[in-house]
């Protein structure tokens, strides 16, 4: 919706992350116990899209409304982008200025439309299976440089394929649901056997995520052309990490307990089409890539990412400020490459970017990086300093794409680290 004549009826702060232009798709409840439904947002008004289909809105779509009754928004997306982009078409309109529907029928309004307060936003889809991308080059060259050395920062593999892993789905939560501190083998004097203990060195992982709308079968490769078709939005990810656990462990198959025990999505998930005025051009890629790989247009986003931390009592400090067009492989080849074995996917299978640093060291994505491995202490607003993650520290993440005409935001993402919860 590129519309920037369409306006709403519905007041909203001029610089929200969700203008009519927006329309995120989620799921809510009001009240613990009640059923959870899908709904969007507009401002800082929540719309309950079940009360929208039982009262008649969406009677003249061709689809399956009863998809807005169920508690995850797999069956509504299965359902295809023609639907989907229909649905989103329709609250626009439902919601526009120029329409009469709902604007002055105040019993509607008071079934469809939910303050912030009145609701708890929950897991917005069921996640089959989570892939870990590593696809900043600037993350991936910092780590190089602190796990092994300068000159051999980045493995000979990694500007001819998107390197990636793959995760645990079953403990991805959704924002507002605190994180305990893991317990894990750790080894602090290298002269020394591993011993069992709480992760000291805890941290966050600046990421964007893109949920899959569409499904292939095995034996199925996807075209990078072609895989946007298969790609319904974005949402905000923060991976987090124990980074001695993973130190000890990661040699030679890659992260394990290091990286499963909690990781956490924004619960709005923002459309490519939300987001289509926002479009830019990846960084150039260097070394040679296979045909399969090879893509063309503007595939990147000009999303701005924030990451703030706030310390127990204390007001917030931003500490990273990066962007999601500084990821050097792109969304498009991530999946093209994910499925050129033939790999099936399935409807709200998720893929993360891996961490998104840029150049600068105040938009590098991870406590790792702006403390350099602890050897660089970041200030807090109130003078206190950290080197990775405290018990009862805060990661608030946003992510905003914005110009001089038009802001389309994720919200926020955010995660509390409680202590370890630890009985041997």
């Amino acid at each position: 919706m590129k519309d920037l004549s369409i306006k709403s009826w519905v007041d909203y702060p001029v610089n929200t992350d969700f203008p009519i232009q927006n329309i995120p798709f989620g799921t809510f409840r009001t009240n613990i116990g009640e059923d959870v439904r899908a709904g969007s947002r507009i401002g800082d008004w929540i719309i309950d899209l079940s009360e929208m289909a039982s009262l008649g809105y969406f009677d003249a779509l061709e689809g399956d409304i009863s998809v807005f009754f169920e508690s995850t928004l797999n069956s509504f997306i299965a359902q295809g982008k023609e639907f989907t982009q229909a649905v989103r078409f329709r609250i626009i309109e439902v919601f526009s200025i120029e329409n009469h529907d709902l604007q002055y029928n105040a019993d509607h309004k008071s079934r469809i439309l939910f303050s912030l307060e009145e609701v708890q936003m929950m897991m917005p889809i069921d996640i089959g299976d989570y892939t870990d991308f590593y696809s900043s080059i600037e993350h991936a060259t910092n780590v190089g440089k602190m796990f092994r050395d300068a000159n051999n920062a980045l493995l000979p593999n990694w500007k001819h394929l998107p390197v990636a892993y793959h995760g645990r789905s079953s403990s991805i939560v959704v924002s507002g649901t605190p994180i305990h501190r893991p317990v894990g083998q750790i080894r602090p004097d290298d002269a020394l056997p591993p011993i069992l203990a709480p992760t000291r060195l805890m941290d966050f992982e600046l990421e964007m995520a893109f949920i899959i709308g569409k499904k292939t079968a095995l034996g199925k490769h996807i075209r990078v052309d072609d895989a946007e078709d298969y790609i319904f939005g974005m949402l905000i990810f923060n991976d987090l990490s124990a980074r001695d656990i993973q130190r000890w462990e990661y040699v030679p198959l890659g992260p394990f307990l290091s990286k499963n025990f909690g990781s956490i999505v924004s619960p709005w998930i923002v459309t490519l089409e939300a987001l289509a005025p926002f479009r830019v051009e990846g960084p150039k890629q260097e070394a040679p890539i296979l045909p399969y790989l090879q893509s063309s247009g503007n595939r990147n986003f000009d999303i701005n990412l924030e990451v703030y931390l706030e310390s127990e009592g204390q007001k917030q400090t931003k500490i990273s400020q990066s962007n999601h067009r500084y990821l050097y492989w792109n969304m498009a080849q991530q999946l093209a490459h994910h499925t050129i074995n033939g790999c099936n996917i399935n409807v709200g299978d998720l893929y993360a970017s891996g961490t998104i640093s840029g150049p600068s060291e105040d938009s590098f994505g991870s406590m790792l990086e702006l403390s350099w491995g602890g050897k660089k202490p970041i200030i807090l607003d109130n003078g206190d300093e950290r080197c990775f993650i405290l018990d009862n520290d805060t990661i608030v993440i946003k992510a905003f794409a914005q110009n001089a005409e038009l802001r389309i935001g994720f919200g926020e993402c955010i995660t509390k680290i409680l202590p370890a919860i630890y009985e041997i």
